[in-house]
């Protein structure tokens, strides 16, 4: 079983990926660079946020097809193919401090509409890219994915959202 959903299995290599990048996210914390400055926690807990989306994500199915794909007008954090519907997912991580309760914190809130405004023309950016082929679908969509975790970085909620534009 998916250990993020409960849904498909989960393989083992996977599981030790997404434990990788757990222990990234936690050895940052307060860590410091060897110049003395602070890392950068919330890069850490994005790359760690879209580690367990992609987890889920390919538990129901799907498979990575590009991973912080960039143009100057944006970012899409994944795109996926099913073999039937390609989509273009944004992913929010948000982690609890230890006083915060889970029931107020939605990290799907933080996606602003003009992040939303600008999905389009990166998608059609990546579809028109001719450094990779792009997949025959029959559906494209936009979703978004929220990742709440923890101060020890486990999954404490997880919302999927189909169709998010």
């Amino acid at each position: 079983m998916c250990c993020i959903c409960g849904g498909s299995v989960l393989c083992m290599s996977a599981e030790r990926s997404l434990r990788g990048a757990l222990k990234s996210l936690l050895s940052v914390r307060g860590a410091r660079s060897k110049d003395g400055r602070p890392r950068d926690h919330r890069r850490a807990l994005g790359r760690y946020g879209e580690w367990i989306a992609l987890e889920h994500l390919q538990a129901r199915g799907f498979t990575l097809l590009a991973r912080n794909y960039r143009t100057r007008r944006g970012e899409i954090d994944l795109i996926a193919f099913d073999g039937y519907t390609l989509i273009f997912v944004e992913v929010k991580t948000q982690q609890l401090g230890t006083s915060q309760k889970r029931m107020s914190v939605n990290p799907l809130e933080w996606l602003s509409a003009s992040q939303l405004a600008r999905y389009r023309p990166v998608a059609q950016a990546w579809l028109d890219d001719e450094r990779h082929e792009c997949p025959s679908a029959q559906n494209m969509r936009f979703d978004a994915i929220g990742v709440l975790v923890d101060a020890q970085g486990a999954v404490v909620d997880l919302k999927y959202v189909e169709g998010s534009e």
